[in-house]
């Protein structure tokens, strides 16, 4: 029903948004990923999903289109819902979700607080044909390019730097260029490091 809301951020929560659009104010559900995309308060785009249920209606917001495809993705699966395609939009960006799915890591999305093997399992098994066709991604790279980066973040760590702080910082090299060896991935991690 509504595709955006264009306006202007009148309150930024990390769980929900208030948009002004010509004296109405919009309250929008929104992910961690979306909150740390948000200006403070400056007239703001956001995707929109609105899901309507017996009990009321819920209007989700998304910093990009990306996300709202991921989560409309996610919430056709049997047994996810909007608070938990939410959740995991929270725990994990866009993109991570995307390739966990692809490459069947059930460890990473099982690592979203809420989900468990069955639930991971399930996202996995209904949603990678549809992800691999939608983002025409091939299989083989995705394999590859995980690898890479668990070698990446595993000598990063062996080196004293934080997990945490090393994947976001190996995340943003490999969306430069996902081709990259893992000497390479190393050396671009190190100098942002």
């Amino acid at each position: 029903m509504y595709a955006y809301l264009k306006g202007k951020l009148v309150e930024k929560n990390p769980t929900y948004a208030i948009v002004d659009c010509n004296g109405v104010g919009y309250f929008l559900n929104i992910s961690l990923h979306t909150f740390s995309l948000l200006p403070s308060d400056e007239n703001v785009l956001l995707y929109t999903h609105l899901q309507v249920k017996e009990d009321g209606h819920t209007l989700f917001g998304f910093a990009q289109k990306a996300e709202r495809e991921i989560f409309l993705l996610l919430i056709s699966v049997n047994g996810i819902g909007a608070s938990t395609a939410r959740t995991m939009l929270s725990s994990l960006d866009p993109a991570q979700v995307r390739d966990a799915i692809a490459s069947e890591d059930v460890a990473t999305i099982q690592g979203v607080k809420g989900i468990g093997a069955k639930t991971a399992q399930r996202v996995i098994l209904d949603l990678k044909d549809k992800v691999l066709k939608v983002y025409d991604l091939d299989e083989v790279s995705i394999k590859s390019n995980n690898t890479n980066k668990e070698e990446a973040l595993s000598a990063l760590e062996v080196l004293g730097y934080t997990r945490r702080q090393s994947e976001k910082v190996i995340d943003r090299v490999l969306s430069t260029d996902a081709s990259l060896s893992v000497e390479d991935i190393i050396k671009k991690a190190l100098k942002n490091l």
